[in-house]
């Protein structure tokens, strides 16, 4: 009898454990779920009322730092200001945008920074933080101890700062030595995957050891392109090779499961309709073929690659349906957009109400969040 009484408050015990679960859930609606798939930018020092209303009321999950204002590109190609000036103002903000979500009854926040070595390096010495190397410097020393330094600088930079999400390392193939945004700028370890894959996997450990996340980039491989995303749809059908694939399944089957980046890339080859970042094709390649169970990114949805090509509600639905969990909306492109995420949060809340993009959809992305921010605590 005793015996039976225990089994039996067990089962109850369960059921309301799953019943406030459930209610939970139920309590928390489809516009925060929405939010939390966003990481965008915005401009200032300290928290805009831009940033402040995508916070309070529509609930992003994050924001993505720069050092320059595209918009505000001066005769002689410098650029205005944008989020850093300095160390201690870099933690200020950090700080404010944090106690904002807190006071909205948030999870913590995404802050997210590029922040590779070398060209791209949002946290410049002029600024007052340590120098940086780049990638391809790296690979071409090949000295584990040396990669691991300069991974062990940075992580120790951000960690310091309070930002969690460090979209690098790139892991795209030095393939073509012209190549305008990844080889040029020396933004890849190298040529060879295994060599890509060991320093790569280096930053994520340093990374990981102060509770950063990494974003490998750009899927499926933007290293043997020879245009630039940023400017226009790269198309990489007949400079592509499944050898770019090499460093993502290396450290996936090493048990890598932060972020990936998917590039604006066209591949005729593999999908004759969609970029990566708009292609199920495509994405279902790495969940399927290579085992990626993590949360998948799509690069900056205002490049050219996207805004020259497609309505907002079109790219937003494509990418969605392909498998995207994070949206990254930067907004620094020629033009700053105030209202750019009520926009983009009240198109995809359209795209559910009319069946174009499933409530399923939204939850699968919004659970891969939580529990890539649950790693954050």
């Amino acid at each position: 009898m005793k015996k039976f009484f225990l089994v039996a408050l067990s089962i109850v015990l369960l059921m309301s454990s799953c019943s406030a679960k459930t209610q939970k859930d139920e309590q928390i609606g489809v516009e925060e779920k929405i939010g939390q798939l966003l990481v965008v930018g915005f401009i200032g020092y300290e928290p805009s009322q831009t940033v402040v209303d995508a916070i309070e009321k529509y609930r992003i999950g994050g924001v993505i730092f720069f050092d320059a204002n595209v918009s505000d590109t001066r005769p002689d190609g410098t650029r205005g200001p944008r989020n850093i000036e300095s160390p201690a103002q870099t933690k200020r903000l950090v700080d404010s945008l944090q106690t904002l979500a807190v006071k909205a009854s948030l999870p913590q926040l995404f802050i997210a920074i590029d922040q590779e070595g070398g060209r791209v390096n949002r946290l410049k010495d002029k600024y007052g933080f340590p120098a940086s190397v780049s990638a391809a410097y790296q690979g071409k020393v090949n000295s584990g101890d040396t990669t691991r330094k300069y991974a062990s600088l940075a992580a120790q930079t951000l960690a310091e700062l309070g930002i969690n999400i460090n979209y690098a390392p790139c892991v795209d193939l030095a393939v073509n030595p012209d190549n305008p945004i990844i080889a040029k700028v020396e933004r890849s370890f190298g040529v060879e995957p295994d060599l890509v894959a060991r320093h790569s996997n280096i930053w994520v450990e340093e990374l990981g050891r102060k509770k950063i996340l990494t974003s490998l980039k750009h899927y499926p491989g933007h290293g043997s392109s020879i245009a630039d995303s940023h400017l226009g749809l790269t198309d990489i059908t007949n400079t592509w090779s499944e050898k770019e694939l090499e460093p993502y399944k290396m450290l996936i089957a090493d048990g890598y499961n932060d972020i990936v980046m998917i590039g604006h890339l066209f591949n005729r080859n593999i999908d004759p309709l969609y970029p990566s970042s708009l292609s199920k094709t495509t994405l279902d390649i790495l969940r399927n073929d290579i085992g990626y169970n993590g949360v998948i990114a799509t690069d900056d949805m205002n490049m050219g690659a996207i805004i020259n090509n497609y309505s907002m509600e079109k790219a937003l639905e494509l990418a969605l349906n392909a498998g995207v969990d994070m949206i990254i909306m930067g907004n620094n492109a020629s033009v700053f957009e105030p209202d750019l995420v009520k926009r983009t949060s009240e198109i995809i809340k359209g795209l559910v109400d009319s069946g174009k993009v499933s409530l399923s959809r939204i939850d699968e992305a919004y659970n891969r969040i939580m529990a890539l921010k649950s790693r954050l605590k």
